[in-house]
């Protein structure tokens, strides 16, 4: 499927925005024709009629109001990448005006690229241009902000501080044209696409798993690609569209420009395999695990602070772990093959304790509680994929939940 012409896409917004292609070619310095052609070549790609033509202008069907949806959030971030450019180029002495540049999908293709891979070469064989053509598109670029976006180090090419700013914008533009197929198609009764989503630790056992099977059974169109990475960088490729949503421990203080909404709540546990000798001792105190070696989360994970902050509250050390990790398969072999202890949810060794392989243990842990939730990026406008991959994790989270009661 290729990618929407942003060039047809803006004057097809424009379109919409004035009800008509006279008033529209105004505006955009352009014949009426090539505005007509714009369109028509925009409704050609995308497979549906986006406007009515009446006597009084045109009019959005409903698969044009999709569209002019995704058109209103592209331009809004390209016309913050130009009012950024304009506020350099006023305290260098130099005029910013135009979004004109920006309109060019394949040119925000090489700018993303380019800052991913720092190398030009890689680039043009990856899209398939020559080095001159990618050079020239990133000038163009450049041209029209008035600014270099990379810079040439012993590293290959690396943003520059403007660049790096505007190219987060640049990926969200392109996440949002490819959100516009999927718009299109859901409004015929067909969800599709890929929905792309960051699951941290917490998540992968149970809910994750139950609401994916349930999703891809409704909608064997769509495809979920799970990205397992530490949470700065899943917030990261959330900021930038790259991730649809981050599932997990929710930050007590999320970033700027993220939105978190709670799913369930998690209440962490002592864990040891079955036949501890600690296993099935009621009362157990701070005394009792002093013998025993911990494999824990890394230092300042949410549920290692919190262990720390549970043991000093109540006036003894931290246990200094044997093994940091945030591995699980590693951790549940060294809980099965040793008399190691941990701290972590129960779901994320559910099968575990559901077998008899090991055990939750007897110690009264409060405070440790955590809430499991969605972290999605403030003002995204998801998916319809995304959407109901959202609605299966609420109902997988209530059924969990429920069943822990």
């Amino acid at each position: 499927m290729s990618i929407i012409n942003l060039h047809h896409l803006r004057a097809f917004n424009t379109v919409a925005a004035t009800g008509g292609i006279r008033r529209s070619a105004d505006m955009l310095y352009r014949a009426s024709s090539a505005v007509t052609r714009s369109v028509a070549s925009l409704e050609e790609s995308l497979g549906t009629q986006l406007f009515e033509r009446k006597g009084r202008g045109m009019l959005l069907t409903a698969a044009g109001e999709v569209v002019r949806l995704r058109a209103q959030i592209i331009e809004a971030e390209l016309r913050e990448v130009r009012d950024d450019a304009a506020r350099l180029g006023a305290r260098e002495g130099y005029l910013v005006t135009s979004m004109e540049a920006l309109f060019n999908e394949r040119r925000l293709q090489v700018a993303t690229m380019l800052a991913e891979v720092h190398h030009m070469p890689t680039v043009a064989q990856a899209m398939d241009m020559s080095q001159s053509g990618v050079s020239q598109a990133l000038a163009k670029l450049e041209e029209g902000l008035g600014q270099s976006l990379f810079r040439r180090t012993a590293h290959g090419m690396l943003p520059s501080d403007a660049g790096s700013r505007w190219i987060l914008r640049f990926n969200r533009v392109l996440v949002e044209l490819e959100h516009i197929h999927a718009d299109i198609a859901a409004l015929n009764g067909v969800l599709e696409g890929v929905v792309t989503i960051g699951a941290l630790p917490l998540a992968r056992t149970l809910v994750l798993p139950a609401a994916i099977a349930a999703l891809v059974k409704k909608y064997p169109r769509l495809r979920v690609r799970s990205l397992e990475s530490p949470y700065e960088e899943l917030a990261a490729g959330l900021l930038s569209g790259r991730v649809d949503f981050i599932i997990g421990a929710l930050r007590k203080s999320a970033s700027q420009g993220l939105d978190s909404t709670p799913l369930m709540q998690d209440h962490p546990a002592l864990i040891a395999r079955v036949d501890h000798p600690l296993a099935g001792k009621a009362g157990l105190s701070f005394k009792d695990l002093e013998p025993y070696a911990w494999v824990l989360s890394r230092a300042g994970s949410p549920l290692r602070m919190a262990l720390e902050n549970f043991y000093n509250e109540h006036g003894h050390p931290p246990p200094p772990p044997a093994v940091e990790t945030g591995d699980l398969a590693l951790l549940r072999g060294l809980l099965l093959s040793s008399d190691m202890l941990t701290v972590l949810s129960p779901h994320q060794l559910h099968y575990e304790i559901e077998t008899g392989q090991l055990a939750v243990l007897r110690l009264e842990m409060p405070g440790l509680e955590r809430q499991i939730g969605v972290t999605t990026r403030a003002g995204a406008h998801l998916s319809p994929g995304a959407k109901a991959l959202l609605a299966e994790l609420h109902l997988a989270a209530a059924t969990v939940e429920s069943h822990d009661k």
